[in-house]
């Protein structure tokens, strides 16, 4: 098991942290199996999308955003109740297929951690699994 510390410097933001995924794969040495990633976090999720054009992550956060809006007169009483909502939507984990060592990814896609209440540290749990 290896974890991935990411910070994050606003409320909403979608980093990229593909090359860093990758390099897990570097160093677990498995040429064919699968990655599971796992965010340890209740308002931070995990997606697979776009990398290629920045304003699709901007797209995203601003379409969360508008659908469960911080302050939205929900009963949480920390004012985050938005950032639970849009990490149940999204969804803390992944399982991506590792082949030649590599992620199984399509040729815009990148793996992204979802930050909605940030900025904070954030803990991603990388497990690599040999096929059988």
């Amino acid at each position: 098991m290896h974890t991935i510390q990411v910070q994050t410097d606003r409320r909403e933001q979608l980093v990229d942290i593909t090359a860093r995924v990758e390099e897990v794969l570097v160093d677990a040495d498995v040429d064919e199996g699968a990655c599971v990633l796992w965010s340890e976090h209740t308002t931070a999720a995990l997606t697979v999308n776009e990398s290629a054009d920045p304003d699709v992550a901007r797209d995203i956060e601003a379409w969360l955003a508008g659908h469960a809006p911080e302050g939205g007169g929900y009963r949480h009483r920390e004012g985050n109740a938005d950032a639970h909502i849009k990490t149940s939507l999204v969804g803390p984990g992944l399982t991506l297929i590792v082949s030649d060592g590599r992620l199984v990814l399509g040729r815009w896609q990148g793996v992204f951690l979802c930050e909605f209440d940030g900025p904070r540290s954030r803990r991603v749990r990388v497990q690599v699994l040999p096929s059988p």
